[in-house]
Order: structure tokens, then sequence, then C-alpha cells
């Protein structure tokens, strides 16, 4: 079984979209690759540390299918967004176009409310319209469109962009696509040789079990040559270790996103987790969570206010009581079956390490509370 591998709490853990259950590896796997060679070596670490980054970037080529070369480590979306939208001369223009959904993270929001030169002129899709359907995107992304935002997956809702569609519509367009797979990665499959957006930005802590500070930046090899970061540090140049303050040359692949010294230990923690991840694929993850999500949906079909097909919906399911969740979300916690609660219900997200079993017992606490 696979909860084998994992630390898990006393009771049921069902919020993997907030944050994932790290490996039992996790605390050894660390200890080998970050502290051994800091406590052992003769010299400097940093060239047995920069293993442990190839290491972060291979792991994510093998889960999105795409070159360790395409990936940057980042610390955080917000960060590497800003980062993004910097580096592109097409939106220092006078009030860049762009399209987003009111949906989004705030954070994403903030950023380019900010981070441009220019005030940006956002239109936001209304969050009361189905972010699911491909039409909706296609009466807000046109030929005055710079860059378009996609979330693959929105938290609160556990409703599922249709990115396929929303990259193709953005090409068409000559507009920027930008994929965030925060809510995604690890139980989604994605192909990002197949899908070709122009950026994808994600994180670590949730699916994937890799904890905070370990953010990614995938770029598409056909933009990069577009790219001039301002953000940048040593580890951006071309050869980290040249030591000319007179010469800089940005690498000739998505590191030169990458800044000035790097932290290294959230890199390896998370290495090891989406290694594993993705050994098991992201396929199988993603059929495990649906056949559990659907022993709710089967139960609580009136209550659910997240898509019902699965192609429409994450990995997440929202569940409603209206009067009585207050008393349900109570009983839960005393059951110790961590869940939370959103203003569109209580959010339940399985995972690999989460079982039939897990389930039945959320199952039966609920319908004994609901009356």
């Amino acid at each position: 079984m696979y909860s084998d591998d994992f630390l898990l709490p006393d009771g049921t853990y069902l919020l993997s979209h907030s944050v994932g259950r790290p490996l039992k590896t996790s605390q050894q796997f660390f200890t080998d690759h970050f502290f051994e060679p800091w406590q052992t070596s003769h010299g400097d670490p940093w060239q047995q540390w920069l293993t442990q980054i190839d290491s972060f970037r291979t792991a994510l080529g093998l889960l999105f299918h795409s070159s360790m070369s395409n990936f940057c480590p980042q610390v955080n979306l917000s960060s590497t967004l800003s980062k993004v939208v910097m580096s592109l001369a097409s939106l220092q223009v006078s009030r860049p176009r762009i399209v987003m959904s009111e949906q989004d993270f705030p954070s994403m929001g903030f950023v380019l409310q900010k981070a441009l030169p220019h005030q940006a002129c956002i239109t936001y899709i209304p969050k009361h319209l189905n972010i699911t359907d491909p039409n909706v995107w296609a009466e807000y992304v046109n030929n005055n469109t710079d860059l378009v935002f996609i979330s693959h997956a929105y938290s609160n809702t556990g409703q599922r962009a249709p990115i396929e569609h929303i990259v193709t519509l953005a090409h068409e367009h000559n507009a920027v696509s930008v994929v965030d797979v925060a809510q995604s990665a690890g139980v989604i499959p994605l192909h990002l040789n197949a899908l070709k957006p122009d950026f994808l930005i994600g994180s670590s802590v949730k699916w994937l079990c890799g904890g905070p500070g370990a953010a990614y930046l995938w770029v598409n090899p056909d933009i990069l040559s577009l790219c001039t970061p301002k953000d940048v540090g040593w580890f951006s140049h071309e050869n980290p270790f040249e030591f000319d303050i007179h010469h800089f040359q940005y690498q000739d692949n998505a590191l030169r996103f990458w800044g000035g010294t790097p932290s290294i230990a959230p890199y390896v923690i998370a290495s090891n987790s989406i290694m594993y991840l993705s050994r098991i694929g992201a396929d199988k993850i993603r059929k495990h969570n649906q056949t559990l999500i659907n022993m709710i949906t089967n139960e609580f079909s009136h209550e659910v206010a997240s898509p019902t097909l699965e192609a429409k919906r994450s990995g997440t399911v929202v569940l409603n009581f209206k009067q009585r969740q207050p008393h349900i979300t109570a009983a839960l916690a005393q059951q110790r079956i961590s869940i939370d609660e959103r203003s569109h219900g209580i959010r339940i997200s399985p995972h690999i390490y989460n079982n039939a079993s897990d389930i039945k017992s959320l199952i039966n606490v609920i319908k004994h509370h609901y009356k």
C-alpha cells in the first residue's frame, strides 16, 4: 500500500489540495543529500548540492514529459510570475492587456497588477461563469490580448480549466500563455511537449508532497530567446563560477531565470517526493483520486458543488451541506478526518496514500450528522 510510504497523522488526511504529506524517506534523504555533504566535505559542498538541483529538474522533466533544461527552480509562484512578465519586451508597452479568471489565486492577480512598468489592463473572467467551458475563454481572448493567465485547477471550486483549448487560443491570437499548475501538478497528467504553453509555473507543497519553497518555472524553448530577465544573479549567468563582474551572458536555457545564490534544502526534499510520484505516474494517481471522489459523489450527489464530470474536475471535490455544514465539519474534526472549508463548501482531496476505507469513514460520519 502506498500509504505505508508516507508519514500520515492519526485519523484520515484529505487535505492534499493544501499540503501533501511527506514521505517516510524524506528526512533520511535530506540528511544524506544536504547535511552529509555539508558535514563531511573537505572542501565546499556546492558541487554536491548543485547535483541535487539537477535531480529536482530531472524529476520535473519526468513528471511533465519535457527536458530538464526547460525547468528552473524558483522560490514561489508570485516571484516566478514577476520574473516572467518582467522579462518580456512585449509586455513593457503602455497598458498591456491581460486575461485571467476572477477565481485565480489572489497573489497571481497582485503580481499582474504591480510587476509591469505600466499599469496592465486586466480583464477578469467573472467568477459566476463556467471556467471549464472553452467557449467562455473564447469570448475574452482576442487579437488585443497580450497575455493569458490560466490556472489548470481552481482550489476553491474543484474546477479544471480546458488548458489545451486555451493555450491553442492564446497562440492563435499571438498572446503569451502562462499556466499555473499549483493545484494540479501530480494529480492531473500533463505533457508539456504536447501542450507547449509559453510558460508554466508550479510548486511542490500540495499534491507533490515536497513541502514549501520548491517552486519551479518551465520555459518553452521557442520563446527563450525573447526572455531577458531583470531579476538576475550569478546563477543566471552562463558560467556562474567565472567571477568577472564586467561580463554577463544569460544561460542558454531556463536557468537564466534562476538569480542569485540559490537555496538548496527545499529542492532536496522535493526531488525525492517528485521522483517517487513520477515512478507511480500521474495517470495512475489521477485514476485512483477520481475513483475515491466518485465514491463521495455517488453518496452525496445533491450536495456536490464542484463539477461532476471527470473531464471538468480537479483532484478536489467540494460538498455543500448548507445549514448542516457547521455540524458536519465539527463532527469530522472530532473524528480526526482532515478537510477544510471555503465559501462553496467543504473541500476533500484524496491522494495516492488514501484508500476506500478512508472515504467510507468520511461518508459514515457525514451521513450520521446530515439529518
